[in-house]
């Protein structure tokens, strides 16, 4: 007598009736969470894997074609392929968890600056003030606004080309100038 009633319900799902699928939620609707809930040890994992399996269905509901076990078994197929996704989605966010992790550990803060660093930013400081105002600003403007080579000539209004060739004069000057003095070898 079930096995009738189950005929008549899956005839009428993949008619695209909405009563017969009200009926077929309710009706599968505990083992498919079942197995979800089985499968992924996760309450909500296993109701949104049971939604997920439902809308499928619902969707493919002209794929079905009844065999052994009816739209039981049907429905318990698209069940296993929803959790094999789950799981596979779990593992993906687990590793983007992990890398992020990993990038965070070598990004760590730089420790405060002792008194050797404040005297080589006071050097430079000095050295920046003696470069020519246009250098100057566009080195600020990189340094300490971060703006790149495209933004300073944005909001300076100078061509891309003139802020590179500031930049490129400014740090070769600040190269020579905060180099150390190399001894020369006594003749």
């Amino acid at each position: 007598m079930e096995e009738q009633g189950d005929t008549r319900l899956a005839a009428g799902f993949t008619a695209g009736d909405e009563e017969c699928m009200a009926a077929v939620y309710r009706r599968w609707r505990p083992l498919v969470h079942a197995l979800a809930g089985r499968s992924l040890g996760d309450e909500r994992e296993a109701e949104d894997v049971t939604q997920q399996v439902f809308l499928a269905a619902w969707r493919g509901r002209g794929g079905y074609r009844p065999g052994p076990g009816g739209l039981g078994a049907w429905l318990t197929g698209i069940t296993r392929h929803k959790v094999a996704d789950a799981l596979e989605a779990r593992t993906r966010r687990a590793r983007v968890v992990e890398a992020a992790a990993r990038v965070c550990a070598r990004a760590r803060p730089e420790p405060e600056p002792g008194p050797e660093r404040a005297v080589e930013r006071v050097l430079l400081l000095g050295e920046l003030a003696r470069l020519p105002s246009a250098q100057q600003r566009v080195m600020r403007l990189a340094f300490y606004a971060d703006l790149t080579q495209s933004q300073i000539a944005e909001h300076t209004g100078l061509p891309l080309g003139t802020v590179k060739s500031h930049m490129r004069r400014a740090l070769h000057v600040l190269r020579r100038s905060l180099e150390p003095a190399v001894p020369q070898p006594i003749r």
